[in-house]
């Protein structure tokens, strides 16, 4: 077996990370981490306090997703993982959990992002989201990564992940 996997399904809150993920870890059955459930808590009251989080608020949070990840690489087995990682910087800490790291970048229109996040029930309120696509850095030439217009059915963005990555 090759190096194994790991998908992060990136973006900023409410582009549908982790609806494609889990559709996507549906068809694998690979293992999935959800990027939320590795905040500390001082993290979730700053964001439900409206409060953005700063680069030392993330460095931690992102340190242990690479972590989890790199316990799964050690042992062959590829993984599934939604954290926003909307900067390289973020990026970079993430791939070191394993060489065969690859970012889906679920992007969409404000509008629609804002009325997602006003449909559902989550720790981050729709104030914050200009502030994280203030932060936002799209993928650049040499991240290993693709981009999903999650304006699309998630059949359909699931078909892509699948067709990009030789796994249908």
């Amino acid at each position: 077996m090759g190096t194994p996997l790991h998908l992060v399904f990136m973006g900023v809150s409410g582009s549908g990370k982790s609806t494609v993920a889990r559709a996507v870890q549906d068809k694998l059955g690979w293992e999935m981490a959800e990027g939320d459930d590795f905040h500390p808590p001082e993290n979730v009251q700053k964001m439900s306090e409206g409060t953005p989080l700063t680069d030392a608020d993330r460095w931690g949070w992102l340190e242990s997703l690479a972590q989890w990840t790199a316990e799964r690489d050690a042992s062959g087995q590829p993984t599934v993982i939604t954290c926003s990682a909307l900067r390289r910087a973020y990026r970079d800490i993430l791939r070191r959990g394993g060489e065969g790291t690859f970012f889906v970048h679920c992007t969409g229109d404000k509008y629609l992002l804002i009325e997602r996040m006003n449909a559902r029930e989550h720790f981050m309120p729709p104030s914050l989201l200009e502030s994280q696509l203030d932060t936002l850095e799209s993928l650049h030439a040499d991240e290993d990564g693709m981009d999903l217009d999650i304006a699309l059915p998630v059949d359909e963005l699931v078909d892509q992940v699948l067709l990009r990555l030789h796994l249908s």
